[in-house]
């Protein structure tokens, strides 16, 4: 009897020193258009305060992924900081990114942003792209005034 204890806590005794804290999650960065690095990105709150001193802006930023183009990945929608959309669009229509799983990811993407005023033709065509319903289609009838941003290339960490 005192042996079958004397087993049963030696690997009581085993089993308690040899457990281990979760593994951190191996994560992914995939690629797409051109070749860019993450170094050097600014945040979206640096991005924001820089666009709002000038009508263009040359840069790299890293920034949350709202939601992607249901039809072929050719743009996204990326969070400003005050948690506003901003249409990211791909230079020379060269690449696209997944239609899907992108929401909530982050990504790093380098190239020119711009302000310029989205027709309401082409805001009913993103709304129809992203799987909007027909009303919620109808319910856009005035222009808007946007930010865009014409990437080269763009890191996606899954």
């Amino acid at each position: 009897m005192k042996s079958i204890l004397t087993v049963f806590l030696s690997v009581a005794l085993v089993a308690a020193c040899t457990t281990s804290a979760p593994e951190a999650q191996a994560q992914t960065v995939k690629s797409y258009g051109a070749v860019i690095t993450a170094d050097g990105a600014m945040s979206m709150d640096e991005f924001a305060k820089a666009i709002a001193k000038s009508d263009s802006l040359n840069a790299k930023v890293a920034c949350e992924i709202i939601t992607s183009c249901t039809k072929k990945g050719c743009w996204m929608h990326v969070k400003m900081p005050d948690g506003t959309p901003m249409m990211v669009k791909f230079k020379d229509y060269a690449f696209f990114v997944p239609k899907e799983g992108l929401e909530g990811k982050k990504a790093v993407m380098q190239g020119y942003a711009t302000k310029e005023v989205t027709s309401v033709a082409e805001l009913r065509h993103y709304a129809e792209d992203a799987g909007k319903s027909k009303e919620e289609i109808e319910k856009i009838t005035e222009p808007r005034e946007d930010l865009f941003f014409l990437a080269e290339g763009v890191l996606i960490t899954y």
